[in-house]
């Protein structure tokens, strides 16, 4: 496996790393069972100082680390600043409200009568497995909650953002938290698995693809170790007739181009009502011509690249399938954007029929697809024919009915008048093929917690 970085704008390749040897590897599981000891000793409030002090660190150095997410996927520079921003609330959630998620639960009334209670402990290591399209958020909402928790987090990030891998740990080192409490390591898969084998690690989370997941979720399985899976979505933007047209466009597009469409949760399918569907579909049209590709650092770039050639190749073929397998262009250029770099040219699609190759596929990238639906009904069979099930939106300006429908959606969270966003104060994750598992929230600190119970 190849830990390099090239540039998304242009190609060039800037900088790469070694692999981790296996001593690298052994040395990291001994700091991270030393830290998981020692940890059991130290006050959680102790803990919380230390998270707040890598919150500040990348607070201080906001653009130094947002820089890293340009140059290694792409992101747009403003959307960068933005990640380090969230990356950095995720912490201060758990600073302030990491110590009352692990308050002993009182269980007396449960238990007949008999005193009994509920205890929040650590359990081990966790290796985590993460994703580059959202380099820092995605490595906190492990990170954060697991350090509070008194478990170390060692990471295996993609190979295309090891800068960003490297940034990550130098700033938990720059705020002077303990040797072994995180640790990022160039891996390969092998190694990965043979982590998740050692009796030190007892947890696995992971946030990637499909295919991703049921690679790692076999070998937790197989070593019976917890694991919780983030995968992919085809999540619904939900337009019924009596929307607000101004807010729905807004957040449909936002909702779909932002970070070039590179996020699980982005608005893939646009399931729009008869009433309100031509309005909609001329709207969208002059908001996606609005984007302007170009170099990721400049601040007057609106759409980025993709994160690399072999991800606008990956797409470009699926759009060959989506077209051949009889859907249609309603707005965009699918002509594939020749150069070095990664461009896309973002697209309006209609006509995906279940037959289709693509239809239950993710496109990862700046693609719509609209569908013209009638009734409630029909809403809520096509936004459930799908084995994914992760987020999505609706919008509707009755907000009993919009939550009624809501309801309704297979899905593990949905968003009302609004495009769909993680918080740290709201539990995240997905199910069916878009996984299990929860983080943020008190829920995604109990993820990887011994919940004991304690009778008498």
């Amino acid at each position: 496996m190849s830990y390099r970085v090239v540039s998304p704008y242009n190609g060039k390749i800037l900088k790469e790393f070694s692999v981790a040897t296996d001593e690298e590897v052994e040395q990291t599981l001994t700091n991270a069972n030393n830290f998981y000891q020692q940890a059991k000793e130290q006050s959680i409030e102790q803990r919380a100082e230390q998270l707040s002090a890598l919150a500040d660190e990348f607070t201080k150095r906001t653009d130094y680390y947002a820089n890293f997410l340009t140059t290694n996927m792409g992101k747009l520079i403003s959307e960068a600043r933005g990640e380090v921003k969230k990356t950095v609330a995720f912490a201060r959630y758990y600073v302030d409200k990491g110590a009352a998620a692990l308050e002993d639960q009182d269980y007396t009334a449960m238990a007949g009568g008999r005193k009994a209670h509920l205890e929040f402990s650590s359990i081990g290591a966790v290796v985590a497995v993460e994703p580059w399209n959202f380099p820092y958020t995605q490595v906190m909402r492990v990170f954060a909650p697991n350090f509070i928790l008194g478990n170390p987090v060692i990471l295996k990030h993609a190979s295309i953002v090891p800068e960003c891998a490297q940034a990550f740990d130098e700033a938990c080192q720059a705020a002077g938290l303990p040797t072994g409490a995180f640790k990022n390591l160039f891996v390969t898969y092998d190694q990965v698995n043979q982590m998740i084998s050692d009796p030190r690690v007892q947890g696995v989370a992971l946030t990637g693809s499909e295919k991703a997941g049921e690679l790692i979720a076999a070998e937790a399985g197989h070593n019976l170790k917890k694991s919780t899976m983030e995968l992919g979505g085809t999540d619904v933007c939900i337009v019924l007739n009596d929307a607000d047209l101004k807010k729905a466009v807004a957040g449909a597009v936002s909702g779909r181009l932002r970070n070039a469409g590179q996020a699980c949760t982005s608005s893939k399918r646009y399931l729009v009502q008869s009433g309100i569907y031509d309005e909609f579909l001329a709207a969208i049209k002059k908001e996606f011509a609005k984007y302007q590709q170009g170099d990721p650092l400049d601040e007057k770039t609106t759409l980025a690249p993709l994160s690399s050639k072999n991800a606008q190749q990956q797409l470009q073929k699926q759009i060959k399938a989506v077209l051949d397998g009889g859907a249609k262009v309603l707005w965009g250029d699918p002509t594939p954007v020749e150069g070095p770099g990664a461009f896309f040219n973002p697209l309006i699609i209609s006509g995906m029929t279940y037959d289709n190759p693509m239809y239950d596929h993710e496109l990862f990238g700046p693609v719509a697809q609209l569908y013209r639906v009638d009734d409630e009904k029909q809403i809520v069979e096509l936004a459930n024919h799908s084995n994914y099930g992760l987020g999505g939106a609706i919008y509707s300006e009755d907000l009993n009915k919009a939550r009624k429908l809501a309801s309704k959606i297979e899905t593990g969270q949905i968003a009302v008048n609004q495009p769909l966003s993680s918080l740290p104060e709201l539990p995240f994750g997905g199910i069916k093929k878009s996984g299990y598992g929860r983080e943020l929230s008190d829920l995604g600190i109990r993820e990887f917690a011994n919940i004991k119970t304690v009778l008498g």
